[in-house]
C-alpha cells in the first residue's frame, strides 16, 4: 500500500517477466506473443522508428518512450526483435531500486541580457533547455504530469516540467521564442490584475499564445498573502476575500480565453489547508508552490513543489533542480 493506493501485479506483468527471460537467452527463435501477455513482439522493418511503433501499437508517437526504455534501446534498426508492452509498465515510476521523481521548474522574469536574480537572461533559459535536451530530459505538460500523479500513466524516465509565474511581457519577447525552437511544453500561471499593465503580457498576447498551444493557468488575482488573516478579528472579510480572489482569477482568464482552468499556483510561500480547501472548492485539479524539490508520485496534489530559477544561478545549480530518481528505502 503506498499512500492509501494498492499496488497489485497483473497476470500481464508477471508474464512479461518470463518473456524478458526468454529473450535474455542467445538467439532466441521469432515469436508470436499471445494477446493475454499485454505485449507485442515486433520484428523491426525498414522505415520502422520507435515513434511510428508507438503510434501503431500504443495509438500515441509521443509514448516511443515506452518502448526504448523497455527495451534499452535509444535507437531500432531493421531485423531487431523488440518487446512493445501495451499497458503502462511503470506506473508511478517504481522500480525495485527506487521511485521516479518529477521536477517543476519556475520562472517569473526574463531580460534580454543578465539583470541579477530576478530575472533569467536570453542566454541562460537558452542554456538551459538545450542542457535539457543535450541530456535526454523529456518535458512534459502539466496534463501528463497528472496522469504520473494519478497512477495512470508512464511518463519517460527523464521528465521535467516547465511553469512560469504571473505574466510579465519578457516572457512573451525572451522566453516564449526559445520554448518554441525546442518545442517544449509549458505551463503559464496568470495573475489577472497585472495583465495589461506597464510590463506586463496583454489579454492580446495570451490568447496568441493560448491559441498556439500554450498552456495558461491561475494564480492568484492580486499578490496579496492570503495565507493568513490580513485585519485581526475579521475571519469572515478573510474568508469573503480568499473565496473571491480564487473565483475571480479563474472567472476572468476562462471568459478571455475561452477555456478551463484547473490548476492554481498559490501566492509566494507556504499555503495553508484553508487555501487548500478553497481551491478544490472552485474546481482546481491541483495546486502549486513556489518552492520545493522533486515530486514523486504520492505528492500531495495540492502541495506540489517547483524549483525557483533564478537569474543568479550556475549549472551546478540548475542540475541539482533535476532530480529525477529516489533510492527505495524500507525502515
Amino acid at each position: 500500500m503506498l499512500d492509501g493506493r494498492s499496488f497489485v501485479p497483473t497476470a500481464g506483468l508477471f508474464a512479461l517477466i518470463g518473456v524478458i527471460f526468454f529473450f535474455g537467452c542467445s538467439n532466441p527463435p521469432p515469436v508470436q506473443m499471445p494477446a493475454l501477455y499485454n505485449a507485442e513482439v515486433v520484428m523491426v522493418q525498414e522505415g520502422d522508428t520507435l515513434a511510428s511503433l508507438a503510434a501503431k501499437y500504443l495509438s500515441d508517437p509521443s509514448k516511443s518512450h515506452i518502448i526504448a526504455e523497455f527495451n534499452l534501446k535509444s535507437s531500432i534498426v531493421p531485423g531487431q526483435q523488440i518487446i512493445i508492452p501495451l499497458i503502462p509498465l511503470r506506473r508511478g515510476g517504481l522500480k525495485s531500486s527506487g521511485y521516479q521523481t518529477v521536477p517543476m521548474l519556475r520562472y517569473e522574469k526574463f531580460s534580454e541580457s543578465p539583470a541579477g536574480p530576478s530575472a533569467v537572461s536570453r542566454r541562460a533559459f537558452e542554456s538551459q533547455m538545450k542542457y535539457l535536451q543535450d541530456q535526454g530530459y523529456r518535458v512534459i505538460s502539466i496534463d501528463k504530469f497528472m496522469e504520473f500523479l494519478d497512477f495512470k500513466d508512464q511518463i519517460p524516465q527523464k521528465s521535467v516540467v516547465i511553469s512560469i509565474d504571473d505574466g510579465w511581457k519578457s516572457f512573451f519577447e525572451v522566453a516564449y521564442p526559445v520554448l518554441k525552437k525546442y518545442g517544449y511544453p509549458a505551463t503559464l500561471f496568470v495573475q489577472p490584475d497585472m495583465i495589461g499593465n506597464k510590463g506586463a503580457l496583454s489579454w492580446q498576447q495570451l490568447i496568441y499564445m493560448s491559441g498556439e498551444g500554450l498552456d495558461v493557468q491561475c494564480r492568484m488575482r492580486t499578490h496579496r498573502d492570503l495565507k493568513r488573516l490580513q485585519i485581526k478579528n475579521e475571519f469572515n472579510r478573510y474568508l469573503t476575500e480568499l473565496d473571491r480572489e480564487l473565483l475571480e482569477s479563474k472567472a476572468a482568464i476562462e471568459s478571455k480565453l475561452g477555456k478551463t482552468c484547473q490548476y492554481l499556483a498559490y501566492p509566494d510561500g507556504p499555503t495553508n489547508s484553508l487555501l487548500i480547501a478553497f481551491a478544490k472548492k472552485h474546481g482546481f485539479r491541483a495546486g502549486f508552490r513556489s518552492r520545493g524539490s522533486a515530486n514523486p508520485f504520492f505528492i500531495g496534489q495540492y502541495q506540489i513543489g517547483r524549483a525557483t530559477v533564478s537569474g543568479n544561478d550556475d549549472l551546478a545549480v540548475y542540475q541539482s533542480n533535476l532530480t529525477v530518481q529516489k533510492a527505495m528505502t524500507l525502515e
